[in-house]
């Protein structure tokens, strides 16, 4: 038998893979570009990359972060969304082993990555990724019977009304929109994966971390009560350790008993 730590390291491997097309996701998607067509290549010059020049992080680290044609720099994002989901893929055999949890665990840090980065960098949840997430929520869910899949179904309900009541109730105070309309369908993605009460640790959390980034940035000078922040990849964060350590992070905020 395969010790666990082998199986693990393997899983990571993969997960270096992965997060190899998760860049891909990340750059094209925003772009409307399709994932297949044309091959990975240079923004700068145009040319192709090499398959040795795309084995994850090492040919990064190789190539010292540039392009082997023209010398223009490779973004740090690349090597780091590599070793994030390779990290997260192999915490979740971790935790969970080889399971049905650990399969819906594992596909939503494989949609969490490039929707924090996509909305980082393009203030955009895209549908092609918030959508298929609330159906693949729901079906793993449905696996795993009528009790989970109708938390699920209440999550993803209480994910999509809370936001749309923000949208209105804001716009109806400022004359504006407080929130985007992927934050609804992020929301209601999470609340698929998580249950209405992760959903909401998830909303707890990612409000916390938005807002301590806000006054940080005020303080700096580097911001105002106005400015915008990309509010999506604050939950995609907060999402993370709900979705490994839910009950442990209830006790901690008081919600259960210890």
């Amino acid at each position: 038998m395969t010790p666990g730590w082998a199986v693990t390291a393997i899983v990571f491997v993969y997960g270096l893979a992965m997060g190899s097309f998760l860049n891909v996701v990340i750059h094209r998607v925003p772009r409307e570009m399709s994932l297949w067509r044309p091959r990975s290549h240079c923004p700068g010059c145009g040319a192709l990359v090499a398959w040795y020049d795309n084995v994850p992080v090492l040919s990064y680290l190789w190539l010292l972060g540039r392009c082997r044609h023209c010398g223009a720099p490779i973004s740090w994002r690349y090597p780091l969304v590599e070793l994030t989901t390779a990290g997260l893929l192999a915490l979740v055999h971790h935790r969970f082993g080889l399971t049905v949890a650990a399969a819906e665990v594992a596909v939503l840090m494989l949609l969490l990555v490039p929707l924090a980065w996509i909305d980082l960098e393009h203030h955009l949840l895209p549908d092609v990724l918030t959508l298929p997430g609330l159906a693949l929520g729901l079906g793993g869910a449905a696996l795993e019977g009528w009790p989970i899949l109708r938390d699920a179904l209440l999550g993803a309900a209480v994910g999509a009304v809370i936001p749309i009541a923000v949208i209105y109730g804001y716009r109806w105070l400022r004359g504006r929109e407080g929130m985007g309309w992927g934050d609804v369908k992020l929301l209601a993605m999470l609340g698929a994966f998580l249950g209405w009460r992760g959903m909401l640790m998830t909303l707890v959390l990612g409000s916390l971390a938005g807002g301590a980034v806000g006054l940080g940035l005020i303080a700096l000078g580097r911001g105002k009560s106005d400015t915008e922040l990309p509010f999506g990849t604050f939950l995609c964060v907060a999402a993370v350790p709900v979705a490994f350590w839910a009950p442990e992070l209830a006790r901690f905020l008081g919600w259960v008993g210890p």
